[in-house]
């Protein structure tokens, strides 16, 4: 494919993504009510048919009774009422729409959740959901052969994954079960468990690498089954009474002087959760070190220094954050890099775990798997795209393998409803540590083989009660949509090639804007977000830039008091802060924009404001009718940016809407 036309003229209509969701224009209803009213229908009989010998509890007469018509239309009264303000929501459904990130669900996931509804399962034990607690292990086992993680259930070392409610869980999820490892060897030690070969002190043994601790932790289960009853009960008591879990922080460390409450490593541009984890989890967040980034990607350079700086010290590390896909700019974090940092710190004799926060990129891993599970070379990868992925982005995605835990989020490019997020560990033994006995829920799941062993699942999740609607809705999705390039892949790629072809539409826009506003791109983009830097040409000043913007972001904002119809476009705002850019970065910014340094920081706006833009719907590019709704929105912007500025020159996007088909400049950063 000639790399300046990502839109060929000649390339076949994808039929497949025809078919996947419910569409802009509720093009597929027909589809999804056969779905409904087939398995509403099914659903019935089942109820019918579970004893057919019990009679009907509700009389056939009861629907005349006035006080059933009443009870029938109050509910019809507010459930009309309910249908008529939820039509102010959001329209993520629609191409317009490119804020944050949310778009229109696969109809294999909203079907199969709406379908498991009315069973009502609860994913806490088999016990009370016998069918989709195993389809939430089989979930787990999906994303990780996605991820590049171990997912054959009969190797003792495979990985493990369950839903959760969001990222956010997902990665407090991450907190507990690296504590958990990384504490387990000094319980050891401190309850002087015979027979088993143990560091030789509490350093030492908080710096396993987590293979070795999980191998002690083997080593232990295998020592207890030798023991009779009564002794095994004894030393799982004694180890008990000295694990972090029991003791606590305080009493734990304050039993280890020569340990301290280790740190959690994450760059400058992670996400909240992070912090919200470190307290929940009670490190506290002086525990959080913030790294810099450079181009919003985390400075390998500076965990170098910094892992070599807490090893000097022997200030203990929990875990390195490296993120796939930040929430606001999008951009993609060196994995291999952080990979590489730890095996340096593990020659000076510091250890942690390094987690993935793929809540957003996560399912961009599908664009590297091969049908068979194994990794495309880049340039069958790249051959799709004008310049993805660059050579570090693919080095990110190819280290995901090598990593011990990711959060990936389904209800995100998983395109699922909310909350559908998702932990996935590489090696699944470890999470016998974060077990958790009620002896009327969990009747013995923890011994047998993998799938029983997780058929009690509520005792390792953060959460009790769960809908196993969610995880009907995922598993489905993945078996009509298997996760590789070929199939699920379709969907990312789709919005890639939109995000690059909104790339090159923002070049165009600032030439074309040249003489009235300064337009920039700040970071190039490593997945399907986009930002924008705008500035009014003369103007030097951060907080007049801000205001610019902010009108701008007004008319892409959501307006529940304004009928939606009269927005054109929906887009959301974020912004760029000196002291996560760095220097270099801040000063390269502004200066394109023309703005004044000392207008930033101290002596005004302590950030600026940038447009952010979510290019996730796969209709963005209309191919049926002609249309580039990526064309029309930077005819609006244009437009505004005009008006705003007091001028009514018109401009030439409105002139005729540009094709899907346009042949698009390379991308020259």
């Amino acid at each position: 494919m000639n790399a300046a036309t990502p839109f060929p003229s000649n390339e076949p209509r994808d039929h497949t993504l025809d078919a996947c969701f419910l569409g802009p224009y509720g093009e597929n209803d027909a589809l999804l009510e056969k779905l409904l009213v087939e398995f509403l229908r099914d659903h019935v009989y089942w109820r019918r048919n579970f004893h057919p010998e019990d009679p009907p509890a509700i009389g056939t007469a009861a629907a005349h009774h006035p006080d059933y018509l009443a009870f029938e239309s109050r509910m019809r009264r507010e459930l009309h009422q309910l249908s008529a303000a939820l039509k102010k929501s959001v329209p993520f459904h629609s191409p317009r729409y490119i804020g944050h990130m949310a778009s229109d669900l696969l109809l294999p996931g909203l079907a199969a959740q709406m379908l498991t509804l009315p069973y009502n399962p609860n994913n806490v034990t088999e016990d009370a959901a016998p069918v989709t607690v195993d389809l939430e292990v089989q979930v787990g086992l999906q994303l990780a052969r996605m991820l590049g993680y171990p997912h054959d259930p009969a190797q003792p070392a495979c990985a493990f994954g369950h839903l959760t409610s969001g990222g956010t869980l997902a990665n407090y999820q991450a907190l507990r079960l690296a504590l958990a490892l990384k504490a387990f060897p000094v319980a050891l030690r401190a309850a002087q468990v015979p027979g088993l070969a143990l560091p030789d002190d509490d350093w030492a043994a908080f710096n396993l690498p987590q293979a070795d601790g999980i191998a002690l932790l083997q080593a232990w289960q295998d020592w207890l089954a030798t023991l009779a009853p009564a002794e095994r009960r004894r030393w799982i008591a004694e180890v008990e009474r000295e694990r972090i879990e029991q003791r606590g922080l305080v009493g734990f460390f304050a039993a280890h002087p020569a340990l301290s409450v280790p740190k959690v490593l994450v760059p400058s541009t992670a996400h909240y959760s992070w912090s919200k984890g470190a307290k929940l989890l009670g490190l506290g967040r002086d525990q959080l070190e913030l790294l810099p980034t450079a181009g919003m990607r985390l400075d390998a350079d500076a965990l170098g220094d910094t892992l070599a700086r807490f090893a000097r010290q022997r200030q203990g590390v929990l875990m390195a954050v490296a993120v796939l896909g930040g929430t606001e700019y999008g951009t993609i974090d060196p994995i291999d890099a952080v990979l590489a940092a730890r095996e340096e710190s593990r020659r000076a004799g510091l250890d942690f775990a390094v987690h993935v926060d793929a809540a957003w990129g996560g399912y961009l891993a599908t664009l590297f798997r091969r049908e068979d599970g194994s990794l495309r070379d880049r340039e069958e990868v790249a051959a799709d795209y004008v310049g993805f992925p660059t050579p570090a982005v693919y080095a990110a995605f190819a280290a995901l393998g090598d990593t011990d835990s990711i959060t990936v989020d389904p209800h995100k490019l998983g395109y699922l409803p909310y909350g559908s997020g998702a932990f996935v560990c590489r090696d699944h033994r470890a999470m016998t540590l974060l077990a958790e006995r009620a002896d009327y829920v969990f009747h013995g799941e923890a011994a047998g083989d993998y799938l029983t062993r997780y058929r009690g699942l509520g005792q390792y999740i953060p959460e009790g009660s769960k809908s196993g609607a969610a995880a009907a809705a995922v598993y489905v999705t993945h078996k009509v949509l298997p996760l590789d390039h070929a199939h699920f892949g379709r969907l990312p790629r789709a919005t890639v090639r939109a995000a690059e072809a909104f790339h090159a539409g923002a070049r165009r826009l600032a030439l074309e804007l040249a003489d009235c506003a300064h337009v920039l791109v700040p970071f190039a983009p490593d997945s399907n977000l986009v930002c924008l830097a705008l500035n009014p040409a003369g103007n030097t000043q951060a907080e007049r830039a801000n205001a610019f913007v902010r009108a701008l972001h007004d008319e892409l904002r959501s307006d529940p008091t304004h009928p939606l119809q009269l927005k054109e476009f929906f887009g959301s705002v974020t912004s760029l802060r000196p002291e996560l850019l760095g220097p270099a970065e801040t000063a390269r910014i502004l200066g394109t924009l023309g703005l004044d340094p000392a207008s930033l920081g101290d002596g005004g706006a302590d950030r600026l404001l940038i447009l952010r833009h979510t290019l996730m719907n796969p209709y963005l590019v209309d191919r049926e009718n002609g249309i580039s709704y990526i064309d029309r929105y930077f005819g609006f912007l244009a437009r505004r940016v005009r008006e705003n500025l007091g001028q009514n020159r018109p401009s030439p996007h409105a002139a005729s809407t540009r094709t899907a088909d346009r042949t698009l400049p390379a991308r020259t950063d």
